[in-house]
């Protein structure tokens, strides 16, 4: 059981209440301490996002661009590339869940190399939300792109006899894969902070750093195959073709 951290224990201390009657919507029963590691952090996470971007917006200009501005204007334009080479139709009115994706992975996993923060990604609920908002995603706008009925024939295969052989293949394929967005990021940041959390008792100069920085290189990555993987589902979704 991984001990509670400050920022879960604040909430656990504060609000406690307002944890339990969430657990009571969903029928869940009230226990002492509601608010989880990881709920805490994802929190911290959406509230981190939303003031970085207040921020921003507040400080947008064409003339003289800040170096806020510059890194975000870089990400955009990576995403955007990304998600234009991965689906081939309209690439841009994926673009908003894309880079939602995209940030919140991405700062989720590299809150972690803050000292006494925990990565959210490192729990499997958190990634399994995640793939989950993809897999709704992708089927949905595949339905709305290409129509209900040829988005569920494509299940059975280009030739109707091999439709009984088909059509449970396709279906344990699209059912696995947020159980492989899942284990993939899931277990990569458990292990990244797993190894990052025992190189910083060391007292050798420098070995923590370099293990921080591997961190960060695998919270990168996996961010990135996260969004990357959900353009392919989404291009595959909505090609008109199929």
């Amino acid at each position: 059981m991984h001990e509670e951290i400050w920022i879960a224990k604040l909430f656990n201390d504060h609000l406690a209440g307002l944890g339990n009657a969430a657990l009571n919507l969903v029928g869940w029963p009230s226990v002492a301490r509601p608010w989880t590691n990881y709920v805490a952090m994802e929190l911290l996470v959406a509230a981190l996002i939303m003031l970085v971007f207040a921020a921003l917006k507040s400080r947008l200009s064409a003339e003289q661009p800040g170096k806020m501005q510059q890194t975000f204007e870089l990400i955009y334009e990576f995403v955007d590339s990304q998600g234009k080479e991965q689906v081939e139709h309209h690439s841009d009115r994926y673009f908003s869940f894309f880079g939602t994706i995209f940030i919140f992975v991405l700062f989720s996993n590299l809150i972690g190399v803050i000292p006494t923060m925990e990565s959210p990604t490192m729990y499997p609920a958190v990634p399994l939300g995640c793939a989950a908002a993809v897999f709704l995603y992708y089927n949905y706008v595949g339905i709305r792109e290409v129509g209900i009925w040829p988005y569920l024939k494509h299940f059975a295969g280009p030739l109707w006899w091999l439709a009984p052989l088909m059509i449970p293949i396709e279906i344990i394929s699209h059912l696995a894969r947020p159980m492989s967005l899942t284990i993939r990021l899931f277990a990569n940041m458990y292990a990244g902070e797993q190894i990052t959390m025992v190189f910083l008792g060391l007292t050798f100069f420098g070995v923590p750093a370099v293990f921080m920085g591997l961190h960060v290189f695998v919270s990168l990555i996996q961010a990135y195959v996260f969004m990357v993987l959900t353009m392919l589902y989404v291009g595959a979704a909505t090609a008109h073709e199929h």
